[in-house]
């Protein structure tokens, strides 16, 4: 059978991004192993630093040519938020199962969709709303509180969603002056400077072992990023956003497999919920935007 162009395109895209999930959730599964054996400020900070190394091209020139005040502001907030984002989500993963893990963070597109109406300006409509609000419900699901009791991860994986989603919101600001290659590199040089002193502070001496394995964690998580890049190009994220509901099912299988988890159904449907918001709202976005294009010239 011959296909289409645009199938052709759709296919790639889901193909990166099934890459793109393995990669993630290859990470996810490095920093659940090495299981806290190092204070998660040291852990970030040494994977961030491996992530300078495969960015040194393109933050070099960047830092030549400069930024003006305003860009400055913005990367040092962003810096800020995810130094914060990075510390509670290592030690998240050092707390509790890989899937729950992996489902609270479906909040970070919402935490953007909120944040975007608060503080861009941007419309949330009645039907957006009620995505959104499937989307709480769905991690009240997974986080089930009051009916279960909660361990300081699942607070500290909250903490980093709302951290995560509001950098962000900082970086869609940023990406109105500078290339998206430099905001990540400027990322990972403000966040290794940010963790710098809390993993001097709380500094233990790490095996070669667990240095190399957090040096796997940054080609993994590097690579995370460009798949999912190259999923956005090739095809629409109506297309490709529903691929990312296989990460959870990825993390369910690593956590029942690998490190002998129990499987909780309630965080498969609460994570199928936050997944399906967050797919409608993605779909309704790019049906919107469709509608507002001009017509082309006859």
């Amino acid at each position: 059978m011959q296909l289409d162009g645009q199938t052709r395109r759709d296919l790639a895209g889901i193909g990166w991004m099934l890459a793109t999930g393995l990669c993630f959730v290859a990470v996810n599964g490095i920093v659940r192993w090495l299981g806290g054996a190092l204070p998660a400020p040291q852990s970030a900070f040494i994977r961030f630093v491996f992530g300078l190394a495969f960015l040194g091209p393109v933050l070099l020139p960047a830092l030549r040519t400069g930024f003006s005040p305003q860009v400055w502001r913005l990367l040092t907030l962003r810096g800020a938020l995810h130094v914060l984002a990075v510390i509670t989500w290592f030690y998240a993963m050092s707390r509790i199962p890989v899937a729950e893990v992996t489902a609270i963070g479906f909040l970070n597109p919402i935490v953007v969709t909120i944040g975007a109406a608060l503080f861009m300006g941007e419309r949330l409509a009645l039907r957006r709303i009620a995505a959104v609000c499937v989307a709480l419900v769905g991690a009240l699901v997974v986080l089930r509180p009051g009916l279960r009791e909660l361990d300081p991860g699942h607070l500290s994986q909250v903490v980093a969603s709302l951290c995560f989603g509001a950098s962000y919101l900082a970086a869609k600001r940023i990406t109105e002056h500078v290339p998206a290659a430099i905001v990540v590199a400027m990322m990972s040089l403000t966040v290794s400077i940010g963790l710098a002193p809390i993993a001097w502070a709380v500094w233990v001496p790490p095996t070669w072992s667990q240095i190399g394995w957090l040096g796997l964690v940054a080609v993994f998580a590097t690579a995370g990023h460009y798949t999912m890049t190259r999923a956005f190009a090739a095809a629409p994220l109506t297309v490709t956003q529903p691929v990312t509901f296989l990460q959870l099912i990825w993390a369910c299988l690593l956590g029942v497999f690998i490190f002998h988890e129990p499987l909780d159904e309630w965080v498969i449907l609460g994570g199928g919920m936050m997944i399906g918001a967050i797919t409608y709202i993605t779909w309704r976005e790019a049906r919107l935007r469709v509608a507002a294009a001009p017509a082309p010239a006859q």
